[in-house]
């Protein structure tokens, strides 16, 4: 959190520099960034943010209703498309990998963004090379996760502490499926209270039946696994983020 408030400082520095005005993004809070878990065991998470709805929410009113969205609308077409150059940057001379999972990902050297992570990190190609290749291994090894029969087995202890509870569902991805189903019609208030006693009960039993902990666990075990065919580009991306943090806080 401090190296991204960090970074929306020094692009709201350097795009002022070059004329333009910009508000600084907001990020995302610790409860935020449990949004998306294979499966909710945080029993107090539940209880107070469902599925995380209320964030989902907000993201989409930051979207919409976004300072700079309303400023870069008013710009005229030319200024528009010299904020953006400025701000992002341009594909006439960007960074491109290749993914460990397959194809590959691009982007540009200059802009603020680029400019900004330049100054957290020291170097910011490596730096882009090591997160893009740190981030994108899941494809890799989630299949194997997924097969584990310690994870099975943990699912289908689950399920029946779910099916007891009243809740008959026959793992987390089934409730993410029909989730939005089964608050149709309802208004925001109501979605959410239905959803906070669903994710309630869901972590109930994933303590119960420990499925958050096999889930975690098994997830640094084949990641660590797959990590050590990548072992320089972990380096770097833990060595960049300490160094980043440090700038981060001398800012």
């Amino acid at each position: 959190m401090e190296i991204d408030r960090a970074e929306q400082y020094l692009v709201t520095q350097c795009i002022r520099r070059q004329g333009f005005r910009y508000w600084p993004l907001p990020v995302l809070s610790v409860p935020a960034r449990k949004v998306g878990a294979y499966v909710v065991d945080d029993v107090a998470w539940a209880r107070q943010y469902g599925y995380g709805r209320t964030f989902d929410s907000a993201a989409q009113k930051a979207n919409r209703d976004h300072p700079n969205i309303a400023y870069a609308k008013a710009l005229s077409k030319n200024q528009r498309v010299s904020y953006s150059r400025a701000l992002d940057g341009t594909f006439t001379d960007s960074i491109t990998i290749e993914l460990p999972s397959g194809g590959s990902v691009r982007t540009p050297r200059d802009g603020c963004y680029a400019q900004a992570r330049e100054q957290l990190y020291g170097d910011y190609p490596t730096w882009f090379r090591a997160k893009k290749t740190v981030t994108s291994l899941t494809p890799l090894y989630v299949p194997r996760i997924l097969q584990d029969e310690r994870l099975t087995s943990a699912v289908a202890a689950w399920s029946r502490c779910m099916t007891a509870a009243g809740r008959p569902f026959q793992s987390p991805d089934a409730i993410r499926r029909e989730r939005e189903s089964m608050i149709r019609g309802m208004t925001e208030e109501q979605a959410l209270r239905s959803e906070s006693a669903l994710a309630v009960t869901e972590a109930e039993c994933a303590q119960r039946t420990s499925l958050g902990k096999t889930t975690r666990a098994l997830e640094a075990e084949y990641r660590n696994k797959v990590a050590r065919d990548y072992a320089e580009e972990f380096t770097a991306y833990r060595q960049m983020r300490l160094s980043a943090l440090t700038r981060a806080r001398n800012l």
